[in-house]
């Protein structure tokens, strides 16, 4: 069938028109590298972090009608918008002519932090405003269950655009932080500064502390008083007004032509690939017929992801979107017809329609179908994908088909011949994974759902591992119809229990004809829980959390029709009221929030320098999509891509390796592996124990083996897959536990002991010995690792890496080429952030890269898809926790011995570190006289795992919280009491021998008290508790002391380069490296402040280690600190040169006294150097200050839990920080905000699981989940310490970026606490091990009771699991 071969579609106003369009390309694909919009961003390729949001219209020529939708561009066929208008971040607003509101107000409410997520996310919101130019919070968290942000929190997101809500509050004080007015003004009730509702924050529990714009707060030393608190981080007055009448309009082309031309059939053609887009049904039976292997799609949101990363062929692709026929949706007599292509945006809007205007009782599938909808995927996914693909595709863990065949849904089916027929969504539908009852020949083309009856009662439940856009691990569909009390007919269907969707053909068989009661509960549980049944190891895992999720569900059910027969039926037993919490949902209310710092002094206001809450210097290039990225930057003449061989196999020896079939590929240019390495092919950060291309023996999956250059990225990646090597395996070692069993560790073990800890065992009323596992974290930064390599002059090389150590990266580069490092430069402008991933794993592919660039003698590029980037770059270090500790029986402890593991990998890179600060921390806040502590290093045969945020400090002081909230269970005394009776004081000396000075921890730890008013809560809770037997609550206070400095000694050093130019404008440059944290911005704050001129006047364009040499890495929290002193020495040196100029002529201008210096020929620049004084250890006498000072916080945290599933939400957080006296209170925030989030998904969310075989199965968003939008607290108040400079560091500030991490901790204890009242209820006393993350499986199997008694763990060794925790 011929069709129109010419694509015709409009991006930002300008028309484009493609006559040779390339049908496998993604629209995300075309705008990058055809038309050079590169504001959209890669982050996963498979629609689940929202990076690469745009928007796309479409008209509708008989409804007279523009659609706008957010729509995941990575997924996106350039094909599907033909005749449609696309807009991107760079069509609504520039630098240059004015940035668009929705641009301004993330920028300006600090949004916005490394930038990569944040095009996505101003995409999100726009679209949002184009079809409701005033929507509601709910609205706007809603828009953003597709995208991700790692840096944020999302509270600040969210806070800037609430300004766009009607409820905006536009006056008052500010406490509430979302418009610069007072406590008072908060977003649903009022906020008094100690946490209670009712008014103003002078309205505190015992004394009034007035206004918080008064509040005054005096220091002993008359030189430093406080002027007082302030909460503005912005001031929504200052917002450019939001016009909708002048948003870009709808091209008048499209209209005109789409309302003269009828729409024609689209062919568009490569040599691999043929896309149809029929526009009749007719035009699509014939193409199926003419094409019978041809795949269907409408939304590509399956396909797209198959081609991607399974790398899946389909010759033929028909499009369905454009089919009249598959797009009905209407209501009939008996109920309604889907066409199969209405995507379920759509279906989600109709059913709300029709639940306004149909008795309640018919809609109750509907009602169902809309909830399930709104937990489903993102509305990137949601507003493209349509309910026939969802059928069809046939997911065991499909939202729909349960809830589809409990309603006895039909569906209409026609063949390539014309003849139609009907099918019921029965037990005969799936016929096996992902196959059904559909004929090859056949197109479904509508589904009908039945209303329901006035006695037919329908419920649909899920649960995953978090809530918002996120794949099932079991959910269900159950449907009752009653006579009386009696069941006439019943429904009931569950996906996550076998490779189809699953209907309990005897469990509905059983419950007909029975009175609905508490023993058919009892009967039917017990039926469900045989015809249910999986075994252990069984695909998926969780065995019996996903069997306790049936009866669970099953109960709520029941639950809910007893509640709701109960009027009309009296032989029905009501429900205990303490039980009927079983059905109601977790509830997240409108978010709030408050921010509180110091104001600062009025004579450093001038320019608004240091202390001042200023916006992130690339805000507005970052929300504008200007901000560059390595794979932004314009190709090099004659560039070339790569693409890397990874070892599949996690413990081989490597027989062969051919690439011949690849390199017989057209664009094809050449084979990269170890033989092409002119130095040295071992590498590594610290010990060289690596090698860049593996020769012989492979010790992971991921580790490279070779690499393919080619013209493109497609044809490269195409290639490497292509490469095929034999192996033969050797027995892996995977998990902790299977190191310890092998005794495989990289190293001796390393120990620290203070005191007699057999002293303190003997002088102890109780020893107790536990255990506790924290696992692994994916540091999932939005921009996956990224290199450029540019060969140069004699033989030299440009770096462009996406890396937080340039050093070095220049360093292991020049190595690897046997080059000296002076021809070898790197340079970072930006990095789409960082957490530690990218501080020594980037090495490895910047020096692959180098490698091909100098056999080619042309520049590469190399950016890595997400799944390459997570299953090769490691992770945080899982660790296994074994302690004994003595103490007192008011719970003082006596000693401590604890041994910890740490999961290093297949290498050591920086794992002997992150140990000993393990060990340095293993005390967290507490003062302990007899200690021993050894870390041991498991070597195993994962991806070498490395630094991230908290650099194992978070490990130790997890396993530290876990041991002392043992002592306070067993010793009956409060979780508060335990601490405070064990705290540090000021000058106690810790267990390495550092004395505490300035120890503002107790500080910090009344005021969180205080402030989150604990104690009155946590009465509270107890009641709820009493009351609720199904619904839990649990509240936490989590203290945390962080030593700050590299433990290296060497690396405590730091180097700066002012340039000062004739008009009088400064160029910075300096060692760190921007990636998110604010650095720059900061460090032209300090410049600012030292040399006394606006930031305006300060310019920072990149990191280069062309400019300073031999930097430490952005790292271990010290970079502001490192670096500011640096900055500071070198303005130092320009003044003391400036100051016979500003002597003569005091009332001059800065630019006057540069010129001048300049004519007298005066150098203005100058270098600056900073060594962090005073610190040293030693382990082998435990003496010496390892650490410059601590930066100290506390936190409180309340959550609720779901007993019966696991699910939780967190109510409300406070955090107080001591950030001494702050540069930047907005980015500190940020930092605190950013870190606790990060935190918490570590502490509940997010986890890594491992095939027994080595392969990682948690790649990319679809199956790590970090936190999204709706995850943060629903209440997040965070204050800045007031009144406590810190003489170490620059401006008297502290570091920030790691220590408010481990603060998170306080929900996943809170979430133990509510646990622990769940087995209270259910007779259960005592101490219990909960291992981290907090996960919905932990902490449902934790909740012990009748339902998981019924599913007891299987005995280890007795199968084979599906996935172990490293």
């Amino acid at each position: 069938m011929e069709g129109n071969t010419q694509l015709i579609f409009f991006c930002n106003g300008k028309k484009i028109v493609d006559d040779n369009v390339d049908p496998e390309m993604t629209l995300l694909t075309y705008l990058r590298i055809r038309l050079r919009l590169t504001g959209s961003k890669l982050g996963c390729g498979e629609g689940g972090c929202g990076a690469c949001t745009v928007m796309v219209s479409s008209y509708n020529p008989i409804t007279k009608q523009i659609r706008h939708m957010s729509v995941n561009a990575c997924l996106a066929p350039i094909c599907s918008v033909h005749m449609m208008a696309v807009t991107t971040v760079e069509g609504i607003g520039n630098t240059k002519d004015g940035l668009h509101p929705v641009q301004e107000r993330i920028a300006k409410a600090h949004g916005s932090q490394c930038g990569f997520c944040t095009p996505g996310i101003v995409m999100s919101m726009y679209t949002l405003l184009r079809n409701n130019h005033q929507p509601t919070m709910t609205d706007i968290e809603d828009t953003f269950q597709g995208n991700l942000c790692r840096c944020t929190g999302y509270r600040p997101i969210l806070e800037g655009y609430r300004t766009f809500t009607k409820d905006t509050p536009t006056a008052g004080c500010g406490m509430n932080g979302t418009a610069g007015g007072c406590c008072q003004n908060g977003s649903s009730q009022p906020r008094s500064m100690n946490g209670t509702t009712g008014g103003c924050c002078q309205n505190g529990s015992s004394q009034p502390r007035g206004c918080c714009k008064d509040l005054k707060i005096e220091q002993n030393d008359d030189d430093h008083k406080i002027k007082g608190i302030s909460s503005t981080l912005f001031k929504p007055g200052t917002f450019k007004p939001y016009d909708p009448t002048m948003e870009i309009i709808f091209p008048p082309e499209l209209i005109l032509t789409l309302e003269k031309v009828e729409p024609t059939f689209l062919k568009f053609t490569n040599e691999r690939q043929t896309w149809l887009r029929p526009v009749s049904l007719k035009q699509l039976l014939e193409s199926k017929s003419q094409y019978p292997d041809s795949k269907l799609i409408v939304g590509n949101t399956e396909v797209g992801i198959e081609m991607k990363f399974k790398r899946m062929e389909y010759p033929v692709i028909i499009s369905c979107s454009d089919v009249p026929e598959l797009n009905t949706l209407l209501a009939d007599n008996n109920g309604i017809v889907i066409g199969s292509s209405v995507t379920l945006s759509t279906l989600a809007h109709f059913l709300k329609q029709q639940l306004k205007k149909l008795p309640e009782y018919k809609c109750r599938t509907f009602a169902a179908i809309i909830e399930m909808l709104h937990w489903f995927a993102g509305n990137q996914i949601r507003n493209v994908a349509a309910i026939g693909g969802n059928i069809i595709t046939g997911s065991p863990i499909s939202d729909l088909n349960p809830i589809l065949m409990a309603a006895k849904s039909t569906l209409t089916v026609i063949s390539t011949e014309g003849n139609s027929r009907q099918l019921c969504m029965d037990k005969n539908f799936f016929t096996g994974y992902r196959k059904n009852a559909i004929l090859p020949n056949e197109v479904l083309v509508s589904i009908h759902v039945p209303f329901t009856e006035e006695t037919e009662y329908f419920m649909a439940y899920k649960q995953a591992h978090r809530r918002d856009d996120d794949i099932a691990i079991v959910n269900a569909a159950f449907r009752v119809k009653m006579a009386s009390s009696v069941v006439e007919d019943c429904s009931m269907a569950f996906g996550g229990m076998a490779p189809t969707t699953k209907l309990a053909l005897q469990a509905m068989k059983f419950i007909r004809k029975r009175n609905w009661d508490n023993l058919l509960l009892e009967d039917v549980s017990s039926q469900l829980a045989d015809e249910m049944y999986l075994p252990p190891g069984v695909p998926g895992g969780m065995a019996e959390y996903r069997q306790s999720l049936v009866l669970s569900f099953f109960f709520k059910f029941h639950q809910y029709v007893s509640q709701h027969i109960i009027p009309t039926n009296n032989h029905i037993i009501p429900p205990v009221l303490s039980e009927t919490s079983a059905t109601s949902s977790i509830s997240r209310p409108e978010a709030k929030s408050t921010q509180m710092f110091q104001e600062t002094h009025d004579d450093q206001a001038t320019f608004e320098n240091v202390g001042h809450p200023i916006v992130h210097k690339s805000a507005y290039k970052q929300v504008t999509g200007e901000a560059i990225y390595i794979d932004d930057m314009l190709p090099f003449k004659n560039e070339l891509h790569m693409a890397l061989v990874y070892s599949t196999k996690a413990h081989a020896k490597i027989i062969s390796v051919d690439p011949s079939e690849a390199l017989l590929m057209d664009g094809v240019c050449t084979y990269i592996d170890h033989r092409d390495v002119p130095g040295s092919n071992i590498t590594g950060p610290v010990l060289q124990d690596e090698e860049v291309f593996v020769t012989e023996l492979v010790t992971c999956v991921g580790q490279i083996i070779g690499a393919i250059v080619a013209d493109t990225q497609y044809i490269a990646q195409r290639a490497a897959k292509k490469v095929h090597i034999e192996y033969k395996e050797l027995v892996p070692i995977i998990t902790i536990e299977d190191a310890i069993d092998k005794q495989s560790f990289l190293a001796e073990p390393k120990s620290i002991t203070n005191g007699s800890i057999t002293k303190g065992f003997d002088q102890s009323d109780h020893v107790f010995e536990g255990e506790m596992r924290m696992g692994e974290q994916e540091h999932f930064y939005l921009e996956t690792n990224a290199c450029v390599v540019v060969p140069g002059e004699d033989q030299g090389i440009e770096i462009f890496s996406s890396t937080q150590n340039p050093s070095l990266t220049q360093w292991l580069a020049a190595n690897v080429l046997g080059l000296q490092n002076h021809v070898v430069s790197c340079r970072v402008k930006r990095i789409g952030g960082g957490f530690g991933g990218k501080e020594t794993r980037s090495l490895l592919l910047s020096s692959a890269v180098a490698v091909a660039a100098n056999k080619v003698g042309q520049p590469v590029r190399c950016v890595l898809d997400r799944d390459e980037d997570m299953a090769s770059m490691g992770t945080r270090h899982a660790f296994l926790g074994r302690y004994k500790v003595g103490f007192t029986n008011d719970g003082k402890i006596q000693a401590l011995d604890i041994d910890m593991y740490s999961n290093c990998g297949n290498s050591m890179d920086l794992s002997f570190s992150v140990m000993e600060r393990a060990l340095f921390h293993m005390d967290n806040t507490y003062k302990i006289p007899n200690i021993k502590g050894t870390g041991y290093l498991c070597k195993t045969n994962i991806p070498s795992n490395t630094a991230f945020r908290g650099f194992g400090g978070p490990q130790g002081m997890m396993i530290a919280e876990n041991w002392i909230s043992d002592i306070a269970r067993l010793c009956s005394i409060s979780q508060r009491k335990v601490r405070e009776i064990n705290m540090y004081n000021e000058e106690d000396i810790t267990f390495f021998n550092q004395k505490l000075v300035d120890f503002n921890l107790k500080r910090c730890w009344n005021e969180c008290l205080e402030n989150s008013d604990y104690e009155n809560r946590r009465k509270e809770i107890e009641h709820y508790n009493k009351t609720n037997r199904w619904k839990k609550r649990g509240i936490f206070a989590i203290p945390t002391k962080f030593g700050i400095a590299f433990t290296a000694t060497f690396m405590n050093q730091s180097g700066a380069l002012v340039l000062v130019y004739k008009d009088g404008s400064v160029l910075l440059t300096h060692g760190g490296v921007e990636m998110g944290q604010g650095l720059h911005t900061k460090m032209i704050q300090v410049a600012s402040q030292t040399l006394g001129i606006p930031t305006q006047k300060i310019y920072i364009n990149e990191t280069s280690t062309a400019t300073v040499p031999n930097t430490s890495p952005s790292a271990a929290s010290a970079t502001s600190d490192l670096n500011g002193m640096a900055i500071k020495n070198a303005c130092k040196t320009i003044l003391d040169r400036l100051k016979p100029y500003v002597t003569e002529k005091p009332k001059a201008s800065w630019e006057d006294w540069i010129k001048a210096a300049y004519f007298d020929r005066v150098s203005l620049s100058a270098t600056g150097f900073y060594m962090t004084p005073d610190i040293g250890y030693d382990w082998d006498t435990n003496t010496g200050t390892p650490f410059n000072y601590f930066t100290f916080g506390a936190a409180v945290s309340e959550v609720e839990i779901d007993c019966l599933t696991g699910d939780h939400v967190v109510l409300r957080t406070d955090i107080v920080m001591d950030v001494g006296d702050s540069i930047n209170p907005a980015i500190d925030i940020g930092q605190i905000e950013g870190g606790f989030i990060q935190g918490y998904g570590l502490f509940t969310l997010e986890e890594h699981r491992w095939s027994p075989s080595g392969q990682l199965l948690t790649k990319g968003p679809g199956f790590y989940k970090i936190p999204g939008f709706t995850d943060i607290p629903v209440e997040f108040n965070v204050s800045l310490l007031a009144g406590v400079p810190n003489k170490r560091a620059v401006c008297s500030s502290k570091a920030i970026g790691e220590p408010p991490l481990f603060l998170a901790s306080s929900v996943f204890y809170a979430i133990k606490e509510a646990v622990c009242s769940a087995r209270q209820h259910a007779g259960i006393e005592g101490v219990f091990r909960m291992d981290s993350p907090a996960t919905a499986e932990r902490i449902r199997m934790a909740c012990a009771d009748r339902i998981t008694e019924k599913f007891p763990s299987a005995e280890p060794g007795t199968f084979k699991p599906f996935f172990v925790r490293a």
